[in-house]
């Protein structure tokens, strides 16, 4: 089993993968907030310059998508899809119904790469759990239902605007359910209350042990067929035979605390595993601005809470999959604790987080990822079919630091900011312009030198799906040169998809390498003069795409490898 990211909708690849080749599945999937997301990155001359981030919109219509996702519920035969049905006649083509419309054929195809000894664990908010039990149970059957797990996410807060009529809402929903009575399960602990070990393990044995005393003595008497014999003189019915009560008197476990007093059974705290898990989790609070893993993402959870739901339902060699792995906090712990797996996630920033999160965590992680343009026509596909995920594409091959993506017409003409040594000015900034349109012409290079003015920034790069006109070459080659330390680099650049992939690359600065921002990582980059360092990565076309394919391929940052520039 090779580990794999995959960058697509979840649904394509559901549909594609065995049936029973996963072991368990955690989904902690967007819902219906009505909220966008911005992450604030910090630019290395400080707090004067901020990027916004929108890292997934999860507000959900009814539209096209959800229409085929009901028919393809309905379709399946799934007791789910007259669930689905009855749903849609009490809350009609609402918001509420779209998102489950988009839940339901996903997991009716989780179902399906289960394994039978295979656990699922649905992460969801107190607004949608309800409906989705009950698909689930439609899915799984009532009787594969085992726990709603309550986590107690965050402290006490106010969560609404003043005067609203709710108390606060600190909790999350885990709905668990295994596909067969064969499922894999190791129960779980947790350490015992110190007020409990000081006030039941109160006695210390001449070894320095802690123990409690417990009764020895059979309930229920003779009516159970308790043995009836003497202990240290006491007569009783006994829970255990006279050869057994023998052994452990000479093992020292029985003691007797006063002469006539009722023996009774050493239980030492160290032999004990804790206090059995139950289906309240209050012992793990959610990522604050304080915590030590927060890596900025928007939803992002503490391992400890997925290393416990792996613990629990999978053993070392199984497969995790996580169809909406977000930051990757399932792919960390599962990596983390020995088990293979496999991550998908729609949006490109997701899997470059995660990427960065694995290189930190276990720099020569081997794993595949797939769906990232790998050839021209790929790229020029990502452009067509999305020009926002090309523009996080085209930032992530160009090293960007600082992306500022955002909603249509809010960007200012500025898609990404690359911080760059500026001696002795301190940092520079080359602003990136991305358009993944075919309609370019030479007022969009005048517009990227206008933003560059205005910005006081030292230079522009314009990236271009379609390719440049002869004019739009002249207009940036006008801009001229700007010397950055002992060297110059032209102050308009243009670059286009195939050039990402195959170079040539844009003349840059050496980069800005610091830990005053936050940023999806990459590896260190190398001056753009200088030929590329190797990123443990593999990139495979888009969805799609007939485009060659290789099992294996040196994804480079900012470009792929020579040999295998000349292989295509």
């Amino acid at each position: 089993m090779v580990n794999a990211l995959y960058y697509g909708d979840n649904l394509g690849y559901l549909r594609e993968m065995d049936r029973e080749s996963v072991d368990l599945i955690y989904l902690d999937p967007p819902f219906n907030s009505k909220a966008t997301y911005n992450l604030l990155f910090r630019s290395p001359k400080g707090g004067a310059v901020q990027a916004q981030t929108t890292a997934f919109r999860d507000t959900w219509t009814w539209d096209v998508p959800a229409e085929r996702g009901f028919e393809e519920a309905i379709a399946s035969g799934s007791a789910a899809g007259g669930i689905l049905r009855a749903f849609r006649q009490f809350l009609g083509e609402s918001d509420v119904m779209a998102y489950l419309a988009m839940m339901a054929p996903r997991l009716i195809h989780l179902h399906r790469t289960l394994k039978p000894t295979g656990s699922l664990y649905l992460h969801c908010d107190s607004t949608a759990s309800h409906y989705l039990k009950l698909i689930l149970d439609g899915i799984f059957g009532p009787a594969s239902f085992r726990n709603e797990i309550i986590w107690k996410r965050s402290h006490a807060h106010n969560d609404g605007k003043q005067g609203s009529s709710h108390f606060g809402r600190i909790t999350d929903t885990i709905l668990f359910y295994a596909k067969s009575e064969k499922v894999t399960w190791n129960r779980g602990y947790l350490p015992y209350d110190q007020k409990y070990i000081d006030r039941d393990y109160r006695r210390v044995d001449e070894d320095g042990r802690r123990y409690r005393i417990g009764d020895l003595r059979g309930p229920g008497g003779a009516a159970r067929g308790n043995p009836y014999y003497e202990v240290m003189g006491v007569f009783r019915h006994w829970a255990y035979s006279e050869a057994k009560m023998e052994e452990m008197i000479r093992q020292g476990r029985v003691v007797q605390t006063r002469p006539g007093a009722v023996p009774q059974y050493k239980r030492y705290l160290d032999e004990m595993p804790g206090v059995p898990l139950q289906n309240l989790w209050v012992d793990m609070p959610g990522i604050n601005n304080r915590s030590k893993e927060l890596i900025g993402y928007p939803t992002q959870k503490p391992i400890a809470l997925l290393e416990r739901i792996i613990s629990a339902s999978s053993n070392q060699g199984d497969t995790v999959l996580d169809p909406f792995c977000g930051c990757g906090t399932s792919i960390a712990a599962a990596d983390k604790m020995g088990r293979n797996w496999i991550g998908v996630d729609i949006t490109h920033y997701a899997i470059d987080v995660i990427e960065g999160r694995l290189r930190r965590q276990k720099p020569r992680a081997e794993y595949q990822v797939k769906g990232r343009p790998a050839d021209p026509a790929s790229a020029r596909r990502l452009a067509e079919q999305d020009p926002y995920e090309f523009q996080w594409w085209s930032n992530w091959m160009l090293g960007v630091q600082n992306y500022r993506e955002r909603k249509k017409g809010a960007d200012k003409g500025i898609d990404g900011i690359i911080y760059f040594h500026n001696p002795p000015h301190g940092v520079g900034q080359v602003i990136i312009s991305v358009k993944g349109g075919q309609n370019i012409n030479p007022d969009m290079i005048s517009a990227l030198e206008g933003t560059v003015k205005r910005e006081d920034a030292q230079l522009g790069v314009f990236v271009c799906a379609a390719a440049p006109t002869p004019a739009m070459r002249r207009n940036a080659a006008a801009m001229g040169l700007v010397r950055i330390g002992r060297e110059q680099f032209p102050r308009i650049q243009i670059v286009t998809a195939d050039e990402l992939l195959i170079g040539p690359l844009p003349a840059l600065p050496r980069p800005v390498e610091s830990e005053a921002f936050r940023q999806p990582l990459r590896p260190p980059l190398p001056t753009r003069v200088a030929t590329p360092q190797p990123q443990l990565s593999f990139a495979l076309p888009i969805p799609g795409m007939k485009g060659s394919r290789a099992d294996v391929q040196d994804h480079l940052a900012g470009g792929l490898l020579a040999e295998l520039v000349a292989a295509r």
